[in-house]
């Protein structure tokens, strides 16, 4: 679990930090750089060890074999004595027993030979003429007076093994016949010099790495600031410091994008800070122009209501002009009253007034206060509650208005066809769902459909009295309890608006109690006769 958890680390420093991902990508190309290099001088540099020695050794053997084969031609001894004698001082004159390098000698006679004296054939001490390979000894004796050479394995008393070479000649001896001689040399002295050479390269390159991770990371760290110091101006200026700027030094790129950020930064400001005063400006018009309206519409009221009072003693044309002027002035009411609440909203100056309520009898509230405009239009409300009490700290107003926008919008749209309302309950959250099977809305319209003074057709007669602005306050409500206003809506298959709002202020949920889009729409139900259109 800890390399586990170190891996997962370091993975995360490689992913969140541009300068970790330099420094790493430098040191692994140069690391596979000095590795080719450093391969390429190890080849180079025990290949010319071996040549050099191999040309020493090659220059020795000859000299050795001439003086040898001459020394037998020279000499004049005829008996066995003499001979052998004479026979056994070439192994003394020939060997060199060094503490580095070492030159043994073994005198062999060759087999099959008839008529000759045989003499005992002299052996440097600790040879083990085993070591002579046996093809080496097949082309000595076919070699004709040639320098034949092997490299070998040689075997030591303390169980290690040193490079060798085996130079071979046949030789030429009066009255004893053919014999070969073999010069073995050993090449622990230049494996030693190729050793260090390697160990110097391995630590070298090893210390070079390291000396290229720090100087990168250096470099690194200076490229990468200015672009660290940009970022952490760039989440101020998005946090509201308008005034932050880069410090610009220089002429190079760094300064150039100094400048040019600055300037940006400039610019966002002066539109931010103009789109803030018109914002405001905006803000303060409806405001006032809604309360500048209230005292003539309370007037233009209280006549339109006497007027409408007796409209039974008026003319047919008057009758129908006060129905007409009463409905209207009931919706620019309702508008008014909308307008003020949204400039409340965008003032900031609007509270929740929270309690713990039961949601059941919210909705319950809402649906009664909307029951009759369903059955006028033919629509039948269905509900789904718990049984139990759904207590939730809310402004069980605000909610019920909430609640009231989303049936009237579900009975505008409905077609007369089923609304299902359903309530639903987690540890941590309460949700309410508003369900209908009417036209519908595309996905470009759903992504407008919170959008003040938005209808997804202008030409549909609205018959509700909505003002345009229901969905947006909705909005607004649901995020002043800190939940979520969802929809889910397709072309003629119908539309369901989801709130869902913490049980608690402060409680944190990730999941609605209730699903969207709802499991089986309501078009499903009806095309599936489950219920009447």
């Amino acid at each position: 679990m800890k390399i586990r958890a170190a891996i997962d680390w370091a993975l995360g420093l490689f992913r969140r930090f541009l300068q970790v991902r330099a420094v790493f990508t430098t040191v692994v190309l140069s690391g596979i750089a000095l590795l080719i290099v450093g391969g390429f001088l190890s080849y180079s540099i025990g290949n010319g060890l071996y040549q050099t020695r191999l040309n020493q050794i090659l220059a020795e053997s000859e000299r050795g074999v001439v003086e040898v084969q001459n020394t037998f031609s020279a000499s004049t001894v005829t008996d066995e004595i003499a001979l052998q004698t004479l026979l056994n001082s070439v192994v003394p004159s020939l060997e060199s027993l060094g503490t580095v390098d070492s030159r043994k000698v073994a005198l062999l006679r060759t087999p099959g030979q008839v008529g000759a004296q045989i003499l005992q054939s002299p052996i440097s001490a600790d040879l083990d003429t085993a070591v002579i390979p046996t093809d080496l000894k097949t082309s000595v004796r076919a070699a004709s007076g040639k320098l034949t050479y092997q490299s070998v394995g040689l075997t030591q008393s303390n169980g290690s093994v040193h490079p060798g070479i085996v130079v071979g000649s046949p030789i030429e001896i009066p009255l004893a016949g053919k014999y070969e001689l073999y010069l073995v040399f050993d090449l622990n002295g230049e494996q030693q010099t190729l050793d260090f050479v390697q160990s110097v390269l391995f630590w070298g390159m090893l210390i070079l790495l390291f000396l290229i991770g720090g100087v990168s990371f250096f470099v690194t760290n200076w490229l990468v600031k200015p672009v660290q110091v940009a970022a952490e101006v760039s989440e101020e200026i998005a946090e509201g410091a308008l005034d932050r700027r880069l410090t610009e030094r220089g002429e190079d790129v760094i300064a150039t994008l100094a400048r040019s950020f600055n300037r940006m930064a400039d610019s966002l400001q002066k539109q931010i800070t103009k789109l803030a005063s018109v914002s405001k400006m905006q803000q303060r018009f409806v405001s006032d122009v809604s309360h500048e309206l209230r005292t003539p519409l309370t007037t233009i009221k209280l006549a339109g209501d006497i007027i409408f009072a007796s409209r039974e003693k008026l003319e047919p044309a008057a009758k129908r002009s006060a129905e007409l002027m009463h409905d209207q002035i009931e919706r620019f009411e309702v508008l008014l009253n909308d307008l003020l609440e949204i400039s409340r909203y965008d003032a900031g100056a609007v509270a929740a007034d929270l309690e713990i309520q039961d949601v059941n009898g919210i909705v319950g509230s809402a649906i009664a206060g909307l029951e009759p405009l369903a059955q006028s239009r033919g629509s039948e409300i269905e509900i789904d509650i718990p049984s139990g009490p759904v207590d939730a700290e809310i402004d069980g107003r605000r909610i019920e208005r909430l609640i009231r926008n989303l049936l009237a919008n579900a009975i505008e749209h409905g077609e007369s066809r089923p609304i299902s309302v359903a309530v639903g309950m987690s540890d941590s959250a309460v949700a309410i769902s508003v369900t209908d099977a009417g036209i519908g809305m595309t996905r470009a319209e759903v992504d407008r459909v919170f959008d003040r003074f938005w209808r997804a057709d202008p030409a549909r007669k609205r018959t509700t009295g909505g003002t345009g602005l229901g969905l947006a306050i909705s909005l607004e409500d649901t995020q002043l309890h800190g939940g979520w206003l969802q929809v889910w809506a397709k072309p003629n298959e119908g539309a369901s608006f989801r709130l869902t709002l913490p049980r608690r202020q402060g409680m944190v949920f990730t999941q609605s109690p209730l699903p969207l889009p709802p499991r089986k729409s309501l078009a499903e139900q009806q095309e599936a006769g489950e219920i009447d259109e």
